[in-house]
């Protein structure tokens, strides 16, 4: 499976942006700061640039794994009801550990992460929950029970 979450929109506190699964438009997503930080910059540039809690990651291609329980969201009863605490983490992320797709509202609710929704309110997620649930069912839970490999390519449409 292939997802590509193109950046639309930045500003000094969040980012917007849209993401596709193979190719069609699932819903909308809010991070933190895009900084301009790319895959290519070295681990040292990105760690200079970053701004913790507060900048999204790099552009560029990861691999996303189903197979590792979040120790944090394990724990809400949305996301143990839903897929057992087991969300989208990217992978080998320079600069950044533990990066998840996940619900959430604000750029407050990030922390690097990619929150999923839809962006009906200028600088926040509306139906988070909701979208979240859709997407995991349609797109995510039967990927993970298929073994199917999953990646994410991050664009973005304007100039930093």
């Amino acid at each position: 499976m292939k997802i590509e979450l193109v950046r639309i929109f930045t500003c000094p506190t969040y980012t917007i942006g849209k993401l596709y699964v193979d190719g069609e438009w699932v819903c909308d997503t809010l991070e933190d700061t895009d900084r301009g930080l790319d895959q290519s910059m070295s681990e040292a540039e990105i760690r200079k640039r970053k701004v913790y809690r507060q900048t999204a990651i790099p552009t560029g291609t990861y691999k996303v794994t189903m197979d590792i329980p979040s120790p944090k969201f394990s724990q809400y009863p949305f996301y143990r009801k839903l897929c057992k605490g087991y969300l989208p983490r990217l992978l080998e992320v320079k600069g950044f550990d533990g990066i998840l797709m996940h619900c959430g509202s604000t750029a407050d609710n990030s922390a690097g992460c990619i929150l999923i929704g839809l962006n009906t309110v200028k600088g926040r997620l509306t139906n988070s929950q909701k979208t979240y649930t859709t997407f995991m069912g349609l797109h995510m839970l039967p990927a993970k029970k298929m073994k199917e490999e999953i990646t994410i390519t991050i664009t973005r449409k304007y100039k930093i």
